[in-house]
């Protein structure tokens, strides 16, 4: 069974490529790209997954869920953690871990237990 799996760009085959142009001599056809390692998350490149987004974009954001009204960010739930939120300054030989706030700027110190755990919320 081939691991390749099949670019998922509408328009794929009509992209002309030496990669994409497939079949015996005198009868060659171009041909949805097949990767064993898709960059584009399931597309082969910029060019099929905007094609993809532009046909069905609307469609997806429709299903998954459109927004109704305004998302605002508050001192409340501006608190983040993420890779952004490590540094390189050691306290202790440790490295140091903190939760963000985005509005204020203000950092809280957490353990690297408490960084690594993606449940773990600051209480504020």
């Amino acid at each position: 069974m081939s691991n390749l799996k099949y670019c998922q760009g509408p328009n794929c085959h009509t992209y002309h490529t030496q990669d994409r142009l497939k079949g015996p001599k005198g009868n060659k056809t171009n041909q949805t790209r097949r990767r064993s390692f898709l960059i584009y998350g399931e597309f082969c490149d910029t060019r099929c997954c905007n094609a993809w987004f532009n046909k069905y974009g609307t469609q997806a954001v429709n299903h998954f869920g459109r927004l109704k009204e305004v998302k605002h960010l508050t001192e409340e739930n501006a608190w983040t953690k993420g890779e952004n939120y490590y540094t390189w300054q050691r306290e202790n030989n440790e490295p140091r871990y903190y939760f963000y706030n985005g509005i204020t700027k203000e950092q809280r110190p957490i353990t690297e237990q408490q960084y690594n755990d993606n449940n773990y919320t600051l209480n504020t």
